[in-house]
């Protein structure tokens, strides 16, 4: 059975960083793209960074270019979400899923808070 578990949010204030983690099961990871979303409240999934061909590709939000990184270990089945100089917009619930763009499925996400 697919599982993904998010882990590593928390509260950190404007301009601090983050990393957060995604244990995937169920599935031959190294095999798909995965990906990082957000959902503040009130608000849509955003997309914010994908990750394929076992991480040789990235790409990322306009948004948080620069400042977030997302990686991978295949051999533990593990996707990761660096995130620094964090924004209070950027308070959300935080995603994995899998696919790059699109994420079919997603996690049950991990709360971040931006606030001082």
């Amino acid at each position: 059975q697919l599982q993904l578990v998010e882990s590593g949010g928390g509260l950190v204030q404007p301009g601090g960083s983050l990393r957060l983690s995604c244990a995937a099961s169920g599935f031959t990871f190294s095999l798909y793209a995965m990906s990082w979303h957000r959902q503040a409240p009130g608000k849509r999934l955003e997309w914010v960074s994908g990750s394929e061909n076992k991480g040789v590709y990235t790409d990322y939000a306009h948004s948080v270019k620069g400042r977030f990184t997302i990686s991978s270990d295949n051999a533990n089945n593990m996707l990761y979400l660096q995130m620094n100089n964090l924004e209070p917009e950027e308070q959300a619930m935080h995603f994995c899923g899998v696919k790059f763009r699109a994420p079919d499925p997603l996690g049950e996400g991990t709360q971040v808070t931006v606030s001082s």
